[in-house]
């Protein structure tokens, strides 16, 4: 088997809450993540909004100090690897942000922008610069006639695939995309997919996919992993975890998946009330005051993200869901914290 391009282990960041001149507390963001990614594989990073996709994916590229926890990344260890360090790694691991209209840099011709990276990693491409950002334009479906062109003169696909072309400039291994089409029409999302998908065929690249959308991390990705809270509750190849969810959390997102077939509420699980504050999450289990099977021993022993009962899946939960996804859920599950 092949070695994994990126091994995380414990990955937790803490945000420090400041009273002054003194820390009185964390927001607990990410909280303790084990996951593996293989060259030129997709790992999909799912769950609601707060749960920690955004914090994670920047701890990976290094934006972010992790608090604790190692990241290596081509056998080597990069957790705390300083600016210098970092400089020659950059040519390999990459990101994507999310929103197209703030991550480019309106006083910059678009030229300029995607030759950044080769111009602060002193790399004078064959032909020179400027015939391989053009070079990069036309791969990712734009005119090379517009490198002279500024971002405000592009409608926002356009600009994401800019984004895409810059990531792209140093060839790397790896790209970190943080919800690249939330911000984009769904006519357009289609088309951002599908050059994505098509980079990585042609060009062997392994991507960690931050997504909330879970009809496009089911087209897009090999391996999904459910955050919620800070934690991963549940990781698996794509086809266990959208027909056999085991942690009651994965079933109730993907029963939100709008199904043509079915009319009404016909297997929706609806959880009433909101995530739980970082600050001061639930003991044990996280997301037990939402889940309609908690028990007693769920608020003392934190469930461990392991195999359990014959799935193929990792799934954090003493009491895991049994069958395929629709069965025992055809009425709505209501549940009160």
């Amino acid at each position: 088997m092949t070695e994994p391009l990126l091994r995380v282990r414990g990955l937790t960041k803490h945000f420090p809450v400041r009273e002054g001149f003194r820390a009185k507390s964390a927001v607990r963001a990410v909280d303790g993540l084990d996951f593996e990614v293989r060259p030129g594989e997709t790992l999909g990073l799912v769950g609601e909004s707060g749960c920690g996709k955004t914090t994670t994916g920047r701890m990976l590229v290094r934006l972010l100090e992790p608090t604790a926890g190692t990241i290596e990344f081509a056998g080597r260890d990069i957790t705390h690897a300083r600016r210098g360090e970092l400089r020659p790694l950059r040519q390999d691991l990459q990101i994507i942000f999310q929103d197209p209209y703030a991550s480019l840099n309106p006083r910059h011709t678009v030229g300029r922008i995607v030759a950044m990276p080769l111009q602060v990693n002193r790399i004078n491409p064959p032909g020179g610069t400027r015939k391989r950002v053009q070079e990069l334009l036309e791969l990712v479906g734009l005119n090379p006639e517009h490198y002279n062109r500024y971002p405000h003169e592009f409608s926002g696909g356009q600009r994401q695939r800019i984004g895409i072309a810059r990531a792209l400039a140093l060839r790397p291994k790896l790209i970190v995309a943080d919800e690249p089409v939330s911000a984009l029409d769904v006519s357009i999302q289609a088309q951002v997919i599908n050059l994505l998908r098509d980079l990585q065929r042609d060009l062997d690249l392994a991507f960690v996919f931050i997504a909330h959308d879970l009809a496009v991390v089911r087209h897009f990705c090999h391996r999904v992993a459910v955050m919620y809270l800070g934690k991963i509750v549940e990781i698996g190849d794509r086809d266990d975890i959208y027909t056999r969810p085991q942690h009651p959390y994965t079933r109730a997102l993907l029963s939100a998946i709008p199904d043509v077939t079915t009319l009404g509420p016909a297997g929706r699980i609806r959880l009433t009330g909101d995530v739980p504050t970082p600050l001061n999450p639930p003991s044990g289990c996280r997301f037990r005051t939402r889940c309609w099977k908690a028990q007693d021993n769920c608020a003392t022993d934190e469930p461990t993200l392991i195999t359990r009962d014959g799935g193929n899946q990792l799934t954090a939960c003493h009491y895991p869901e049994q069958g395929p996804l629709g069965v025992g859920t055809s009425e709505s599950v209501e549940v009160s914290q």
